[in-house]
């Protein structure tokens, strides 16, 4: 299935790829979970078997095979093998609603779903009339839609597909803020970029490592996936993120590398109560997908040590274009805190410009929008020309980050274009607002958004979650803002509650915070 008018383009597979490590690392463990573990060797062969399962089945080149599981060894198994089959991986989130669930199956028009009998009980109703084949990984042995009866009974033998560069091979599925259901399609090239990305990084894995994987594989965290095969490390499957039981799993099993999302470290902050290197063995703990306050950074340096490493980027550009290496974390910690708030330097490959609305680079310092351009930028949303003209211009992908980059090349992102506050025609950034409110120590969460001013157009308002045992009013987060925040940033409405409400994906619900403040107004602007 290409996309392109560009003639074909023959690429690596990356399935192939992993098949090529496999043979060089194959009694080692590549991936375990609490309930199984495979080596390098075990994992190529059940790949094998479940590609040539998936062609047997009658499934063509091209077509979607969704995946509706928790964290499990399989979804590396299916990943591979859809690779290796030129199937395109169709991913929802383990966390989406049943009938979310209907809408994608429709959307993508999956051939065949994977997932639990549990699972497709639940959004079974919901499936339209040409509803897809669905494959069970907990059905009965000799039942028809049992996974491993369809494994058992397939060679483990298979050469993978040769593939073109702008072939599909991943519809990456995000309603984004806009709720709109999309879905990004990386293609075959995405997918090596993404994994030159990861293999040129000078922070990155190698045998020996091990990779723990704690957020739903199915998206960013699966990104590592592919990139930890290629280097021989082992992966470790969490099921759940519960902060004690996590933080004992990882020193038990002293595992290496690890990704969370800003609100999984600030839990682990929470429950360590400021213990030092709770994790021994750890050498970098990645983190992106959300903002996060300096004030939140440097904590978790002091309790993790010198091992955070950022990156910023998005299902559209298959994963991260910018980094902030754990050297640049020390460095600005030394001799520039300041640089705690940027997401990095673009990455080798990916071509990261700060632009005006006209599409015109803009000065060293000064905001506007983040496009990215490069081998990683998607092809388009699937079947949805009009979404894609909108953020796909030229090449280039137009991100909606507002930022500004500095004379060293560093990105700070300033806030989304869409959630900047204008109150009295100035422009207030949320993420600013907070990154104070973070500073303050009675402050556990924070949201800011805008609420309707009728002298102003627009207000600052602020959801704060307190810590535990700790007391501060609206009048003294006001004071501690006042201090360091012009006027018109300041918080005018401030609201305590007892937590924020988090998506799939564990970010903040900016929009769901503020619509009660707009009931009654045509649009969230003023």
């Amino acid at each position: 299935m290409n996309t392109s008018q560009n003639p074909p383009r023959a690429v690596a597979n990356v399935g192939e790829l992993v098949a090529r490590c496999s043979r060089a690392y194959g009694r080692q463990t590549a991936v375990r979970s609490p309930a199984r573990s495979l080596t390098y060797a075990e994992l190529e062969q059940r790949s094998n078997r479940l590609a040539n399962a998936l062609l047997g089945a009658g499934l063509k080149r091209g077509d979607r095979v969704g995946i509706y599981l928790p964290n499990c060894v399989e979804i590396v198994e299916i990943e591979l093998a859809c690779y290796k089959a030129a199937l395109v991986k169709a991913p929802f989130n383990a966390r989406l609603s049943p009938k979310e669930v209907g809408d994608i199956v429709a959307n993508s028009e999956a051939a065949l779903v994977v997932t639990t009998a549990e699972r497709a009980e639940s959004f079974r109703p919901h499936l339209g009339a040409s509803a897809p084949r669905l494959l069970l990984v907990d059905g009965p042995a000799e039942g028809p839609d049992a996974y491993e009866r369809l494994l058992g009974r397939a060679s483990d033998s298979f050469t993978p597909a040769v593939v073109d560069a702008d072939e599909v091979a991943v519809l990456h599925y995000t309603s984004g803020s806009s709720g709109v259901l999309k879905a990004a399609m990386q293609t075959f090239g995405n997918r090596l970029a993404q994994l030159r990305k990861f293999l040129t990084r000078s922070e990155g894995m190698h045998a020996g490592h091990l990779l723990g994987l704690v957020g739903p594989i199915t998206h960013a965290s699966g990104m590592q996936i592919v990139p930890a095969l290629c280097s021989g490390a082992t992966i470790r499957l969490f099921s759940n993120f519960e902060p004690g039981r996590f933080l004992a799993d990882m020193k038990a099993d002293r595992v290496t590398h690890t990704f969370m999302v800003p609100t999984m470290i600030n839990m682990l902050l929470a429950e360590l109560g400021g213990r030092y290197r709770p994790l021994p063995d750890l050498l970098r703990l990645g983190y992106g997908a959300a903002p996060m306050a300096p004030a939140r950074i440097l904590r978790a340096m002091d309790v993790f040590g010198p091992v955070l490493s950022q990156g910023y980027g998005a299902g559209e550009t298959t994963s991260g274009v910018c980094g902030l290496s754990v050297e640049d974390h020390l460095f600005a910690r030394a001799a520039m805190p300041e640089r705690l708030a940027s997401c990095g330097r673009p990455f080798l490959e990916s071509k990261v410009e700060i632009v005006d609305d006209a599409g015109r680079p803009v000065g060293s310092g000064e905001i506007g929008e983040i496009v990215v351009s490069g081998a990683d930028v998607f092809a388009g949303y699937w079947r949805a020309p009009a979404l894609t003209a909108e953020v796909l211009k030229d090449g280039r992908y137009h991100t909606g980050d507002l930022a500004r980059m500095d004379a060293d090349g560093y990105v700070y992102i300033v806030d989304r274009k869409k959630d900047m506050v204008i109150s009295g025609g100035f422009n207030v950034y949320p993420s600013e607002v907070e990154a104070v409110l973070y500073q303050h120590e009675a402050v556990e969460d924070a949201c800011v958004f805008a609420i309707p001013d009728d002298k102003w157009g627009e207000a600052v308002a602020a959801q704060v979650v307190l810590k535990p045992d700790c007391a501060a009013d609206a009048q003294a987060l006001e004071s501690f803002c006042a201090q360091r925040l012009g006027g018109f940033k300041r918080p005018r409405h401030i609201e305590f509650v007892r937590a924020l409400p988090k998506n799939p994906n564990g970010k903040v619900a900016r929009k769901q915070i503020q619509a009660p403040y707009w009931a009654g107004h045509s649009r969230m602007v003023n």
